[in-house]
């Protein structure tokens, strides 16, 4: 028998924070006085952003340093070493949100060595497999680990799928794949002639075999896909190259480096970011800049960096990582992975994107093999007149406060969007939908390619595609479920604090909120169309003669360089510039706490155009969530404020 070493403390993750505190002052809990547990902890809580400026041992000081309790902060640094623990126990949908392999990481070096909780995110808990952290939904385990009963990892593992069963016994995938990863069968499969929706088929002729993983598409079979494409960006390129070193060894032979693409977007404008200022980050933020650009120069693989060399003073990149991907590379019927969580912002051209933690990404370069778990497909029937004034993002919004999305019908699964209405939505809105999957707790989102995708790729890349007559979803798929939203019943839409998954109809809410920063931009909100939409109302606004009032900032920043030489060339900057928006070079910025737009303190409130507003996401301040019209048409109104109801207050 083989037993998990758990003589360590057990941590619980209450809701309140007193006994929080008492846990960490040395004063033990019982699962029933740890009274209702913290449900929706995520990543940037567990590891908050400043703390991703280490990728080795000083991560063991931090794990939930951003965890929140009520309106506390109770664990700070070291609290979880120094306290001696080994177990962490928590609610639903532990670790959701970003794809930061630092959370599992952090809590593994802290000490812990299981996580129980009611349920986990998919990606959290493949970066958790990988780094040999033991993960359960059992807490019938609870009480035998107080008794001091040993744990046999056969018995946690039992549940789990083959793949992941051997990952966990071997102590994470890089070890696994040293073992049983050396050669692997790449190609096209045997296919069925069953009825399959398109994901289905995309990863039918990607999967791969390994020496104890035959390639199967059942739901809920770990398996192995070759990667078109795979990207890493500068918050994880240096623990991935010190992961491959300690691995295999220096220098490593990449797997088709030609198709391996590094960037640079996180951190272009962390010199004017508060939080990395204030917590003297900056000598971090140039080793992580320092380690990714070596592994660039050492490994001669493709980059999109700093607008302006090294130093990047004025701030900018070239572009943010999954949004370049869709302008410039990926296309229908490819896989592509990439080290961040809207890596699905792809799938609105017909391929399956998804995110993976750094050591999937490790793996995947050695190999060409990327680790997922088959997932299930949740249909999104969108149908009806898409009403004037409302967006992708009032969609997405929608959909997230849809009872059965809050209840977690679509943790892991494929979003196939059809429907009628997506034919009224451009490519650029498309991205929207299959980039917010992350916020529905999705494996991917995918939208079947159409004439749509065609004109796309002949507009911004001059390719002639052909769709091919299999890249479609046949009659009579297996889905999961349907769900059917009726588009023409969508009003536009925000999400309050704490959460996207909160969604408001704009309009029912009887008190308008005012702010302090109104920021337009991020993968989410920072294409062509979007900066058409943030034109359209300020346009009207600087006719109107007004600006955005004292004591509100609104700032927009494009989302590549092309959406900015776009924004040019439509002559788009005046307008904006007119009614008193800052203008800021592409970069993740704000949406990932790293720049101008991000709040600085508690009480501030932001009205802002990205995809999630978790706490700490963006600055310590309250974040409400809206499409790129209504964030400018709030940005003039000093409140929420969707444009019609913007033009029908200030028409002269």
């Amino acid at each position: 028998m083989t037993t998990l070493n758990l003589t360590g403390r057990i941590l619980f993750l209450s809701v309140d924070p007193d006994k929080v505190t008492a846990q960490l002052k040395g004063n033990d809990l019982l699962l029933a006085q740890a009274g209702p547990l913290r449900d929706d902890v995520s990543t940037d809580e567990i590891t908050p952003i400043p703390v991703l400026a280490y990728y080795d041992e000083r991560l063991g000081r931090y794990p939930y340093v951003g965890f929140k309790a009520g309106a506390h902060l109770p664990i700070g640094k070291d609290a979880v070493k120094d306290g001696g623990f080994s177990v962490t126990v928590a609610g639903k949908r532990f670790g959701k949100g970003s794809s930061r392999e630092h959370s599992p990481v952090a809590e593994r070096t802290a000490g812990i060595r299981l996580v129980i909780a009611e349920s986990f995110e998919r990606i959290y808990r493949q970066n958790a497999d990988n780094v040999g952290l033991f993960t359960s939904t059992d807490f019938g385990l609870i009480e035998r680990l107080q008794r001091g009963d040993p744990i046999d990892i056969e018995e946690i593992v039992a549940s789990r799928d083959k793949l992941a069963a051997a990952i966990l016994r071997h102590g994470g995938l890089l070890r696994y794949g040293q073992k049983s990863m050396r050669t692997i069968s790449v190609g096209v499969v045997q296919r069925h002639l069953a009825p399959r929706t398109l994901a289905e088929k995309i990863l039918e002729r990607h999967l791969v075999k390994t020496e104890d993983v035959d390639a199967d598409l059942r739901p809920g079979v770990g398996a192995f896909v070759r990667a078109d494409w795979r990207f890493i960006h500068e918050y994880y390129t240096g623990m991935c190259t010190h992961m491959l070193h300690a691995a295999f060894g220096r220098p490593v032979t990449l797997h088709e480096p030609q198709s391996i693409i590094a960037f640079e977007d996180h951190l272009s404008y962390s010199h004017r970011s508060p939080v990395h200022i204030a917590n003297g980050l900056m000598n971090d933020v140039r080793n992580l800049s320092d380690a990714h650009r070596a592994f660039v120069a050492d490994y001669g693989v493709r980059s999109h960096g700093y607008l302006d060399g090294i130093e990047g003073r004025e701030g900018g990149s070239q572009g943010i990582s999954h949004a370049m991907m869709a302008e410039r590379y990926a296309l229908p019927g490819d896989v592509v992975v990439g080290t961040d969580s809207h890596t699905p912002h792809s799938g609105a051209l017909g391929c399956v994107a998804f995110g993976v933690g750094t050591t999937d990404m490790a793996n995947s370069m050695v190999t060409g093999a990327v680790r997922m778990t088959v997932p299930e497909t949740l249909r999104i029937d969108l149908h009806g007149e898409i009403p004037p004034g409302v967006t992708a993002k009032d969609l997405i919004l929608y959909l997230l406060a849809e009872p059965k999305i809050k209840a977690g019908a679509g943790v892991g699964k494929v979003f196939e969007f059809s429907g009628t209405a997506i034919s009224q939505l451009s490519t650029d809105e498309r991205t929207t939908l299959t980039n917010m999957t992350a916020e529905l707790g999705g494996f991917t989102g995918i939208v079947a390619p159409d004439k749509e995708t065609v004109r796309y790729l002949k507009e911004r890349r001059d390719i002639e595609f052909q769709i091919e007559p299999w890249m479609c979803s046949d009659p009579g798929a297996r889905y999961a479920d349907t769900i059917r939203i009726d588009c023409a019943t969508v009003t536009p839409m925000v999400a309050a604090p704490g959460d996207p998954g909160n969604g408001i109809a704009l309009g029912s809410l009887k008190e308008r909120v005012k702010f302090d920063i109104a920021y337009g931009g991020s993968c989410t909100a920072g294409k062509r169309e979007d900066f058409d939409h943030y034109h359209e109302v300020l346009a009207w606004a600087a006719k109107q003669g007004l600006r955005v009032p004292p004591g509100v900032k609104l700032y927009l920043q494009f989302g590549t360089a092309d959406v900015r030489d776009y924004c040019i060339s439509k002559g788009y900057l005046a307008a904006f510039e007119q009614v008193g928006a800052e203008l800021l070079q592409p970069a993740c910025g704000a949406c990932a706490n790293c720049g101008p737009g991000s709040s600085t303190d508690v009480g501030q409130v932001t009205i802002s155009a990205i995809n999630r507003n978790f706490p700490g996401r963006s600055g310590p301040g309250q974040v409400w969530l809206a499409s790129p019209p209504t964030v400018a048409a709030s940005a003039i109104a000093g409140e929420l404020l969707s444009y019609a109801e913007l033009r029908e207050r200030f028409s002269s």
